[in-house]
């Protein structure tokens, strides 16, 4: 299968197919005699792997050791459990920190009056300066 169909039927550009190749995400296929890459039927499975699991949040070094953890015969599940309880994790705690950003922002937008005239006393742009002691003065 060439890469532009592999690109097609997998939803993912011919350059993000090639990244995960110099990634080692995917084999390096066979090459036609021009020198065309030739990806066997198994590479769109392979592709449709890393693809679900990049939209859950795994890292590609993550997405890797999964791979490996698929196709290791003396490999059990509770390897791949606890690389995705570690992931649920890292997302939980994302989730929070955009929780605070979102009460932060929420927060100015409440105390700002959007007035139009004065950008004096603009609670956002109060928060956003840095405080005193910190800025820079010009002698």
């Amino acid at each position: 299968m060439k890469i532009g169909e592999l690109s097609r039927l997998s939803g993912l550009t011919i350059d993000t197919i090639r990244f995960y190749e110099r990634e080692g995400l995917l084999p390096a296929p066979v090459r036609t005699p021009s020198g065309y890459r030739d990806y066997p039927a198994e590479t769109y499975d392979r592709l449709s792997f890393i693809k679900r699991a990049r939209e859950l949040g795994f890292r590609l070094h993550e997405i890797g050791e999964l791979l490996i953890l698929s196709e290791a015969e003396e490999a059990g599940s509770q390897d791949v459990r606890d690389l995705t309880a570690a992931k649920l994790e890292d997302v939980k705690l994302r989730i929070e920190k955009l929780q605070r950003m979102a009460d932060s922002l929420s927060g100015l937008l409440h105390r700002c009056q959007g007035d139009r005239v004065s950008r004096a006393h603009c609670p956002i742009l109060q928060a956003l300066a840095p405080p005193e002691d910190w800025r820079c003065r010009t002698p």
